[in-house]
């Protein structure tokens, strides 16, 4: 777990359950949002989005369920850099609970768009620096 720098705690709401009275997928997948948003936070991504109408967008998330989570209750996503490619990038999450027990994994991959143009562009340098902190 050292590897990820990024960590956010989450309290689970009633509403984030299912009938069956543990979470419900969909809201793992809110918590891997959340986990990108830090990450976007955290690296300035977001800031850059603001000033430029240019970031990134989600292409592809996945979310495989290892343990159930209940309420009440946290889920604790942590988060780093999977990889970099000219383009995109990648994130790995593992969401947790109270008890540090792994109860997901989650893989992002991401596109350095242009919002105005409708286009993708390169990883620029100080994003490719900044978020190899992570």
């Amino acid at each position: 777990m050292e590897d990820y720098k990024l960590s956010l705690e989450l309290r689970i709401d009633w509403g984030d359950l299912d009938m069956y009275e543990h979470v419900n997928n969909v809201s793992y997948m809110q918590y891997l949002q959340s986990g990108r948003v830090n990450f976007w936070e955290a690296t300035g991504i977001h800031e850059f989005y603001r000033d430029s109408s240019q970031g990134t967008m989600l292409v592809s998330t996945k979310c495989d369920f290892k343990k159930s989570l209940h309420y009440p209750g946290v889920a604790i996503v942590k988060t780093r850099l999977d990889f970099i490619g000219n383009k995109s990038f990648g994130l790995k999450h593992v969401i947790l609970n109270a008890q540090d027990e792994i109860c997901a994994e989650g893989t992002d991959v991401v596109v350095c768009y242009d919002f105005e143009k409708k286009e993708t562009f390169r990883v620029p340098d100080w994003m490719r620096e900044r978020i190899s902190e992570f």
